[in-house]
């Protein structure tokens, strides 16, 4: 019987917008994974005194945004456990959480991978599961992982059934370079066009949702 698949998608998400569901969307359907599971960081450990939104108003507004497929699903293992925001501690637990029966990807952008060799155990990380680099615009994706630690696949254009004999191959962890969502929204802007009352602007990069609650609760006002 075939494995399940669950990517874990991490992030501040402050806020989730329209670019993090397609990303989810598209690499759920490109990947034949079974679920994708949104995992907001209390707070990340490069991005401590950055002023993110509270983890309540954030998971809520994760809980808008995918309430209409129930393929996405979100965790609060890293809200829970605040001394444990590592990457590789979040895939460890999930991984013992899940069990042997499915098979577990983490689902990153290319401005984490750009930084990856920075991250607390990355050569671990890299060792404990398949890795989605999602292609984002301007950045660069030839960063060199030693051959021992896994296999980097360039997988941009290439399709679901080409990916699915890939994934079907026998072999340790890989890495998946993969153009098939391009998530070219910054929260930068979408905070400022909160910030400004912006709203048509908003409502353009944002689940409709998701702009009404940030509205409501005059969140990224100063």
């Amino acid at each position: 019987m075939a494995l399940r698949r669950a990517a874990i998608y991490g992030g501040t998400f402050d806020p989730v917008h329209n670019g993090h569901i397609e990303v989810a969307g598209r690499i759920m359907e490109l990947f034949e994974l079974d679920e994708v599971i949104f995992v907001p960081a209390c707070v990340p450990p490069h991005k401590r005194g950055a002023g993110i939104t509270s983890a309540f108003h954030r998971f809520a507004m994760l809980a808008l945004a995918t309430q209409h497929d129930a393929r996405l699903r979100i965790s609060t293992i890293e809200l829970d456990a605040p001394e444990r925001p590592y990457a590789v501690d979040t895939v460890e637990r999930m991984q013992s959480a899940i069990g042997s029966g499915q098979r577990l990807f983490f689902l990153i952008g290319a401005d984490s991978w750009a930084e990856i060799t920075a991250w607390h155990e990355w050569q671990r990380l890299l060792k404990m599961c398949d890795l989605i680099v999602v292609t984002r615009p301007g950045y660069d994706l030839s960063r060199k992982i030693p051959a021992e630690i896994a296999a980097v696949v360039d997988a941009r254009g290439m399709r679901r059934k080409e990916i699915a004999e890939l994934l079907n191959a026998d072999g340790g962890a890989r890495i998946f370079l993969t153009d098939a969502a391009m998530m070219d929204i910054a929260a930068t802007t979408i905070r400022g066009a909160a910030r400004s009352s912006a709203m048509e602007k908003l409502r353009e990069m944002v689940p409709a949702e998701i702009a009404s609650y940030i509205e409501k609760y005059k969140l990224y006002q100063d």
